[in-house]
């Protein structure tokens, strides 16, 4: 049901759009997290790394899919919260058109270069075979993970999150039940669990299908709105590519620390990528904060009231930063438990508890940049969010991992710090951006 985001409380608001958009991106995250824990439970530590390798790649290129339609979101948005219906029209078949080339390219490349991919990754010898399965499958359903973005983005725009979660719903109900047939039944190892979460995808795009097809939305698509149009494929591009692009360099990155990792030893590579995985848990919240103050900040400044975005991105920074905070800290006290629910090698324990301790402190400032990247989408000034995240990649995410790898070969905390001191140079350069806003804003007011 499409929402307006416009009128009403500002938390409330924020609250109500974010908690089904937290369950959807849980669900996903969890299609990795149970792909692991149940490839744990019948195969060995090479088989780990393979799909913790795998499924790493897989995330790199599903948040820049994810990415990509965050213009679509916004165009979306501000034509819906502008009450514009013909605009809507033309930008939801505008993304559809962006998204299909997308998926189309993306999939001939990726499996025409799976071996070069799984090469560069400096994958563990006995992981290699198991990762060029896992990653083979996977890319070939690309087209389906993209059609699940399409519709996601097109019903966040409409200010309607829940539809997106009920289709994940299923995606994950059927990928647990896929991987124990696939992996435990069929001992098909890394290419079941490959296997499983295809097939789960392509179910909910199919049922996501016709559902909408027999849903009335108020929104009718023709043929003419599909065809691209300079102004709204550029409206698209100008928010998507650049959000796109830092969320691709910020996953290039954990992969580059990865292979930091992997080179170290079998280990030290389960490890950071059981890590990854709870990361992946814990950034619930600060996404959150990303889709919805881009969504509701969107309509706001679609329905002329700018002060209303302002608040609510103000809102979903208390949200993050307490969050993060409150996660943070109790992490410091059972960090060994946590890894422990997927391996019990005790070495990967300790040198995956030694990696979470440090890099859960990444919540809080992620959560803050989050926040800001969503409002800087939401006023099209996406370069804004692709200059503070590769500023903080090349001055310490990836310098500082590289250091501490070579240094600190006994141990991944300080690898584990290099995320939160990146994070805190990204919040640093929002701060100074927004305000630089505020007053060109004050500037444009008083003129007026």
């Amino acid at each position: 049901m499409e929402r307006d985001l416009t009128k009403g409380s500002v938390l409330k608001n924020i609250v109500v759009f974010s908690l089904p958009f937290l369950l959807s991106y849980f669900l996903q995250v969890l299609y990795g997290m149970a792909d692991l824990f149940i490839v744990s439970q019948f195969n060995g530590t090479e088989s780990i790394t393979a799909v913790s390798i795998g499924s790493q790649i897989m995330h790199m290129l599903t948040v820049m899919i994810v990415g990509l339609a965050m213009g679509g979101t916004v165009a979306i948005g501000k034509a819906f919260g502008a009450k514009n219906s013909k605009e809507t029209s033309l930008a939801i078949g505008n993304t559809i058109t962006v998204f299909a080339i997308v998926a189309a390219v993306l999939t001939v490349i990726l499996v025409l270069a799976v071996s070069p991919i799984v090469s560069i990754m400096s994958t563990p010898a006995e992981a290699v075979d198991g990762t060029i399965a896992y990653l083979t499958i996977c890319f070939i359903g690309i087209p389906f993970i993209t059609a699940y973005n399409i519709i996601s983005s097109i019903f966040r725009g409409l200010g309607d999150s829940k539809s997106p979660m009920y289709f994940i719903i299923v995606a994950c109900i059927c990928n647990i039940i896929l991987d124990y047939i696939f992996i435990g039944y069929q001992k098909m190892g890394p290419a079941g669990a490959a296997l499983g979460t295809t097939l789960s995808q392509t179910i909910s795009v199919i049922i996501a299908i016709i559902v909408i097809r027999h849903r009335n939305t108020g929104i009718t698509i023709s043929k003419k709105d599909l065809r691209p149009e300079k102004r709204m494929i550029s409206s698209i591009i100008r928010v998507g590519f650049p959000v796109s692009m830092q969320d691709g360099f910020i996953q290039i990155s954990f992969l580059i620390i990865t292979i930091f990792a992997n080179s170290r030893g079998l280990a030290d590579a389960a490890a950071v990528g059981i890590v990854e995985k709870v990361i992946g848990v814990f950034f619930l919240i600060p996404s959150s904060m990303l889709a919805a103050v881009s969504s509701l900040a969107a309509q706001n400044l679609g329905a002329g009231k700018p002060e209303r975005a302002r608040k609510t991105l103000m809102c979903a920074i208390a949200i993050a930063v307490g969050f993060g905070t409150i996660v943070s800290v109790i992490t410091q006290f059972c960090a060994p438990e946590i890894v422990g629910i997927f391996e019990t090698n005790p070495a990967v324990i300790l040198l995956g508890s030694q990696y979470l301790v440090g890099y859960v402190w990444d919540c809080i400032f992620a959560g803050v940049h989050f926040s800001f990247s969503g409002y800087f989408c939401a006023r099209e000034k996406a370069g804004l969010s692709f200059i503070h995240n590769v500023a903080s990649i090349l001055l310490m995410r990836i310098p500082g991992a590289w250091f501490a790898s070579v240094h600190f070969r006994d141990t991944l905390f300080p690898m584990g710090c290099a995320a939160p001191l990146g994070s805190l140079i990204s919040v640093i350069i929002c701060v100074a951006a927004y305000i630089l806003l505020l007053k060109k804003d004050k500037v444009m007011e008083d003129q007026t």
